[in-house]
C-alpha cells in the first residue's frame, strides 16, 4: 500500500519502511528531530496523527507511565487502511497488546520460567553447543556466507524452537512464519500492500501449529516454556486458543527475530571496527558489555505504540486523552544526552547496558536474559576461531517500521577448527 509522505520532513522515516534500509540516513534525521524538534507531531496522509518520541528520557518517561499510556491492540504503526481491515479479522492478543491486570496475569505464566536461576538450569548449558554448530555451519561454507541469511537467521531460530519443543525439521515452517509477522513490510519477505492479511494470517497458522503442541504438554507436561504456556491459568482456567496462539506467537517471534538482527548488525559494527573486535579477542571478560552495545546499536525493534488514556504534559508538550505517542527505541538509544559520542561503537561503553532496547517497566522484555546469553554464546564460539573477517558487499537492511536489522550481509572469513 504506497502512501505519499511528500508533505513531511523528517518525520517522514517514522511511517516509510524504505526509510529503515538507509541507516546512515534514517539516524541522520532522527538526530536532527532530537535536537529541534524531539517530540514532532508526524501528520502523514493515511495515518491517524501521532507525536514520535525520539529521546531516551522522554521514551523512559512514557514507558515508566504504563497506567497512562497505554498498550492496545494497535501496539504497532498501521495506516488507517491497515487498521480498518485487521478490525475485520480474527483477534489474537499478544503480551504487547495488554496492560493493567491482564498483562500481569498473561505475563506471571511465564515470568519465572524465563529468570536467570532457571535459564541456567533448563537452557544456558545447550548454548554453547548450538553456537559451535553454526560457527561450524560457517566453516563449511568455505569462507564466505551471507550472515545474516546463513547463520544470523537460524542460530536465534532453533534456540527458541528448542525452548518451544519444536523439532528441527519444522523449522522452515516457523522461520517462513516469524518472518511474515515482523517483516512482511519488506518485499524481498511479504507483501507490503496486504501487511495486514499477512500478519493476521501467520498468526493463525502458527496457532493451529501450536495447537497440538498444547494438547501434548497438557497431557505430558515437560521443561519446555511450551509446557508452562499450555499449563498456565488465569483465575483457574487454562487459556483459550487464541490466547495460548498468543503467547506461542509472542515467544517465538519475538525471540528470533530480534536476537537474529542484533548478532548480524552487532557482527558487521564489529567488523567495520577491528579495533573493537580485537579488544574482545584479548579480553573475553568483555564480551557481555559488548553485547549490551551490540544491542543498543541496532535497537531491531525500532518502535511501539502508546495511547494516553489521560492528559498529560511531557517536556512542556501538552499531550490530549487518546493522543498516540510511537516510541522510538533506535533514536532513544543514539541520545547524546545519554551516551557519550552514541555514533561511536565501544563495546567498553561504559553505560550500554542503559539501552532502551528491551523496553523499561511493566513491559520490560521477558526474554532479555536468553537473548543476551545466545549472543554472548555466539561470541565466546566465534571470536576465539575467527582469524580474519571483513564485508563482502554493504549490508542491505530491511524495509520495516517494527522489527528489523541487516536483511543481507555477506562477508569473506577465515576460521579456525575449534579445539
Amino acid at each position: 500500500m504506497s502512501h505519499d509522505f511528500s508533505n513531511l520532513g523528517d518525520e517522514r522515516i517514522f511511517v516509510e519502511p524504505e526509510a529503515y534500509a538507509d541507516q546512515k540516513a534514517w539516524h541522520a534525521a532522527a538526530e536532527r528531530l532530537r535536537r529541534n524538534d524531539p517530540l514532532v507531531l508526524v501528520e502523514a496522509k493515511g495515518f491517524t496523527p501521532f507525536r514520535a518520541v525520539t529521546k531516551h528520557a522522554h521514551v523512559d518517561e512514557v514507558e515508566r507511565q504504563h497506567e497512562i499510556f497505554h498498550n492496545t491492540m494497535d501496539s504497532v504503526l498501521f495506516s488507517i487502511a491497515e487498521l480498518e481491515k485487521r478490525q475485520q479479522m480474527p483477534v489474537i492478543k499478544t503480551l504487547i497488546h495488554m496492560d493493567g491486570r491482564e498483562h500481569r496475569e498473561h505475563r506471571k505464566i511465564t515470568n519465572d520460567w524465563f529468570k536467570p536461576a532457571n535459564l541456567r538450569k533448563n537452557v544456558e548449558a545447550a548454548l554453547p553447543v548450538l553456537a559451535r554448530h553454526y560457527v561450524d555451519r560457517m566453516m563449511d561454507m568455505g569462507g564466505t556466507c551471507d550472515f545474516a541469511r546463513d547463520v544470523a537467521l537460524y542460530y536465534p531460530l532453533r534456540v527458541i524452537m528448542t525452548i518451544l519443543g519444536v523439532p528441527e525439521e519444522d523449522e522452515p515452517r516457523m522461520l517462513q512464519l516469524t518472518q511474515l509477522i515482523f517483516g512482511s513490510e519488506d518485499k524481498d519477505i511479504g507483501d507490503p500492500d496486504a501487511r495486514e492479511k499477512l500478519v493476521t494470517q501467520a498468526l493463525i497458522d502458527m496457532g493451529m501449529y501450536f495447537h497440538a503442541i498444547t494438547e501434548d504438554r497438557r497431557a505430558s507436561p515437560r521443561e519446555y516454556v511450551a509446557s508452562t504456556i499450555a499449563n498456565g491459568r488465569i483465575d483457574g482456567d487454562y487459556l483459550g486458543d487464541l490466547q495460548t496462539a498468543g503467547y506461542y506467537a509472542i515467544v517465538a517471534t519475538a525471540g528470533h527475530d530480534t536476537t537474529s538482527s542484533s548478532l548480524a548488525g552487532g557482527l558487521e559494527a564489529l567488523i567495520r571496527n577491528p579495533g573493537q573486535m580485537r579488544a574482545l579477542r584479548e579480553d573475553p571478560s568483555l564480551i557481555p558489555n559488548a553485547v549490551q552495545e551490540m544491542i543498543r546499536w541496532v535497537s531491531p525493534v525500532r518502535h511501539f505504540m502508546r495511547q494516553a488514556q489521560q492528559a498529560y504534559v511531557l517536556d512542556g508538550t501538552r499531550i490530549a486523552a487518546g493522543d498516540w505517542l510511537l516510541l522510538s527505541y533506535l533514536s532513544a538509544n543514539r541520545d547524546a544526552d545519554v551516551f557519550e559520542d552514541p555514533f561511536r561503537f565501544d563495546v567498553r561503553r561504559r553505560n550500554a547496558d542503559q539501552h532502551l532496547a528491551f523496553g523499561i517497566g511493566v513491559h520490560f522484555c521477558l526474554g532479555a536474559h536468553l537473548a543476551r546469553l545466545e549472543l554472548e554464546a555466539f561470541l565466546r564460539e566465534l571470536l576465539p576461531r575467527l582469524a580474519h573477517a571483513e564485508l563482502a558487499a554493504e549490508p542491505e537492511y530491511m524495509s520495516t517500521t517494527f522489527v528489523g536489522g541487516p536483511k543481507r550481509m555477506p562477508i569473506r572469513y577465515q576460521l579456525r577448527r575449534g579445539s
